[in-house]
């Protein structure tokens, strides 16, 4: 197969028919047995009498998509932006190639880290992140990053309206409420986090505010949390909905 026949079979941008190639088909298909398998090996009653067969399969998927990464490095010069030394240096610090970078490296890593247990939860989250990697092949994605861009104003604005929100529901909170619960409101920033947790409307049962004066502005605070999440999900949906009628 020629370097411009792999590129049309790995780029999806590059093909004239709909849908993937089936080299992408079966890139996909490995990168979510990769994950339910990182998944599964979370669970200690799973990992521990399998745990031979956990390896294997994880040395035999990093094998794959090792030679993925090396594949896409030589077949991605038929890409003008992307020739000779330089172009290849800067199509490995692009944003896809540094995600297929992270879905190999957590294997290698593990090798000097094997007696520090965080790490290795944290190295097994990072092999469930090869999710991200499906993106590539997902033309939503293009989309959604066009809304962004076209939306940034307004979604900086609704930033700000929130942070502006959140800083006067601590600060009233903290008035009313730090003389009777001064370990939960006992000052602003201490607030601040039942305020995160209200306007979100998560919400946080140990810390509530027990003053007349308290709870009606924290009822305010969690109406006002509607309207704060509303905002920004209606820009983007606009803009979600903008990008893919021009396509």
């Amino acid at each position: 197969m020629t370097r411009a026949e792999l590129y049309r079979q790995l780029a999806p941008e590059t093909r004239r028919q709909r849908g993937l190639s089936g080299v992408n088909w079966v890139i996909c298909g490995l990168i979510l047995l990769a994950s339910l398998t990182a998944i599964l090996e979370t669970e200690p009653t799973l990992r521990e009498p399998a745990a031979a067969l956990f390896a294997t399969l994880e040395t035999l998927f990093v094998a794959l998509f090792s030679i993925e990464y090396l594949i896409r490095l030589y077949a991605v010069g038929e890409d003008v932006r992307y020739r000779g030394v330089l172009g290849r240096l800067r199509y490995m610090v692009s944003f896809w190639a540094l995600l297929d970078l992270v879905a190999i490296l957590p294997f290698f890593i593990g090798f000097f880290h094997q007696d520090n247990a965080f790490l290795l939860r944290l190295l097994r989250l990072a092999r469930i992140l090869r999710l991200a990697r499906l993106g590539r092949f997902s033309q939503a994605w293009s989309s959604l990053s066009c809304a962004l861009k076209t939306r940034t104003y307004e979604l900086w604005l609704s930033a700000g309206v929130a942070g502006l929100l959140l800083l006067f529901s601590s600060a009233c909170l903290y008035v009313v409420e730090a003389d009777a619960q001064p370990e939960a409101f006992g000052s602003v920033p201490r607030a601040l986090w039942w305020s995160i947790a209200t306007l979100t409307t998560v919400g946080y049962g140990d810390v509530t505010p027990i003053t007349p004066l308290g709870k009606i502005f924290a009822g305010l605070t969690a109406v006002s949390g509607i309207g704060l999440i509303a905002m920004p999900t209606g820009i983007l949906a606009a803009a979600f909905s903008e990008a893919f009628r021009k396509k």
